[in-house]
């Protein structure tokens, strides 16, 4: 994890003008900073913020290579097929850094043939001298963020985090400009101009989550449930050895449903076989004996890992409720919910103990028809289509939520669910067999590891819980504390000018209307760009997204 920044096609000469911006993406690399000019391109200007994952002494970005001296680059991203590229393509690498097989794979089959061999999580721009073009990607999934500011005179930016350009827009004085995510899945090109502003030459989509793009890892054949149930198995523990690629110590969150428990424990069992000199810590966050602090104890005793328990109040959560939202950039109600335990969480791991890289579940709910609301599907068709739409989504609510609460504090987070091989093979079944079943959401998920001893047996079929439900109590939900709170703070009227106020995702609560004032303040006007709709389950009649208001909603 780490923050790239740039800034193109305007006349630099110092850092003094542009490392106020720069510097608000700091926390995506505690480690290192740099700022380069000298890019053999005209008015361009690269920045990196460094989490040091991987080689410490020679994976400092932006990076360039002997071979391919034509060639620079800032990528924030793991590439886990690093080393096997090498071995396959005879590679020479300079460095011990796995980002350096992308300007490998770029220079030797350029941009389109490079995406197509990437088992990675990446957002990365290259500036190519020699050809005097810019191409800049980001991963399937949008696991690692980045937003990009462009204007009508040829002046573009890119950052991991929409703070790093939004002053950007005063400072230079633009009037025509747009800012939004770059979308997951998709790679740009760009001409450089003999002024140096840059043309956009193409925006073009290289993944779809039903499409495979990787080459077929050997599985066992056929579709019966013994076959499917073991190749699941064996995929997922696959994808979370991949994600144990680190010179830091790893960790994993760990609230005790399903989704982290399963994580937590391949992970723990996956240590102990590889004999890594320090036991993997797991951490749960909750109110005194709220249902996910018990269940995560009841599993971190199970796998035997080295558990940490964080206890907050609810002044806790109204103390950070401003820069939770400020940290998501967005106003989505759903999101900062679930936010406000992670966020707490992140910070903890950061300040009291030395585990850098975190493992955790998010994904499985979209991969695997993991929400509640999936039992109302219509059809299997219908079911599947809303577990592409929400993975074509996700990086604009959990996966936002999981990145930037621990990229807040310094933390990279990895989420093996979302392995392309894992998702595709997964998304590939017969769609009857992937909905919920016996009124079980993921209940092919939980079969697969069903007998294996690796969770408690009621852990691996407890009820799907809301995360920012599971952190309180089943009296009051965390919303509900925050709901008392922001109550005062605005008249029955004030609600009702809103959605007069803000045409765009109208707030219909006192709750969002406060979120929305928050984020306005920071992001204003960016609504509609960073939060398309607001995150609601589907197929069910609610007010609200909690899932405590959804009939078929068991968690105790």
């Amino acid at each position: 994890m780490c923050g790239i920044w740039a800034l193109f096609g305007i006349e630099v000469h110092s850092i003094s003008k542009y490392d106020k911006t720069f510097a608000k993406i700091k926390h995506r690399g505690p480690d290192a900073w740099r700022l380069e000019f000298d890019l053999k391109v005209k008015n361009a200007c690269l920045g990196f913020h460094r989490l040091a994952i991987i080689d410490s002494l020679y994976g400092m970005q932006p990076m360039k290579l002997h071979k391919f001296p034509f060639s620079t680059m800032i990528c924030n991203g793991e590439i886990f097929n690093w080393k096997q590229l090498g071995e396959k393509h005879g590679f020479n690498y300079e460095t011990q850094c796995d980002v350096e097989s992308v300007l490998q794979l770029y220079g030797t089959f350029g941009i389109e043939e490079a995406l197509k061999q990437l088992d990675a999580e990446y957002a990365f721009c290259v500036i190519d001298s020699q050809k005097q073009k810019i191409f800049v990607a980001r991963d399937p999934f949008g696991v690692r963020p980045l937003f990009y500011l462009s204007s009508s005179n040829g002046i573009v930016g890119i950052s991991s985090e929409a703070k790093g350009l939004i002053k950007l827009v005063g400072e230079l004085g633009l009037t025509e400009w747009e800012m939004k995510p770059f979308p997951p899945g998709h790679v740009a090109e760009y001409n450089i101009l003999p002024d140096g502003k840059l043309e956009m030459i193409s925006l073009n989509r290289f993944f779809r989550a039903e499409e495979p793009i990787l080459p077929p890892v050997p599985l066992k054949e056929g579709l019966t449930e013994e076959v499917v149930r073991a190749n699941i198995r064996d995929l997922l523990t696959q994808s979370v050895e991949k994600r144990m690629m680190s010179n830091r110590r790893i960790g994993c969150l760990l609230s005790g449903g399903l989704d982290s428990s399963l994580i937590a424990a391949i992970l723990v069992k996956l240590s102990k076989e590889k004999d890594l000199p320090y036991p993997i810590q797991t951490f749960s966050i909750g109110m005194e004996d709220s249902p996910d602090i018990l269940a995560a104890r009841q599993v971190a005793k199970h796998i035997g890992s080295e558990h940490h328990e964080v206890i907050f109040t609810a002044e806790d959560v109204l103390n950070v409720l401003d820069k939770v939202i400020y940290t998501l950039e967005t106003a989505d109600i759903t999101t900062i919910r679930a936010s406000c335990g992670m966020y707490l969480v992140a910070q903890y791991i950061n300040q009291k103990t030395d585990t850098v890289v975190l493992c955790s579940g998010e994904g499985a709910d979209e991969v695997a028809q993991g929400y509640i609301y999936f039992r109302d599907a219509p059809s299997p068709e219908h079911a599947h289509n809303e577990s592409l739409r929400l993975l074509n989504d996700i990086y604009m609510y959990d996966g936002l939520r999981a990145d930037r609460t621990t990229a807040a504090h310094g933390l990279e987070l990895r989420v093996p669910f979302l392995d392309l091989r894992f998702a595709q093979y997964y998304l590939g079944l017969p769609k009857t067999m992937r909905q919920p079943q016996n009124q079980i959401e993921k209940y092919l998920l939980r079969s697969a590891f069903d007998g294996t001893g690796l969770l408690p047996n009621d852990v691996l079929w407890r009820h799907k819980e809301a995360f920012s439900d599971g952190v309180t109590t089943i009296k009051k939900s965390l919303f509900n504390i925050i709901q008392e709170w922001i109550e005062p703070k605005y008249t029955d009227e004030e609600l009702k000018l809103a959605a007069e106020k803000y045409q765009h995702c109208p707030p219909n609560s006192k709750e969002s209307l406060y979120y929305r004032d928050i984020f306005e303040n920071h992001y204003k006007g960016l609504s509609s760009k960073f939060m398309p709709y607001f995150w609601m389950p589907m197929w069910t009649k609610v007010k609200d997204p909690s899932a405590r208001f959804i009939q078929h909603y068991a968690a105790k």
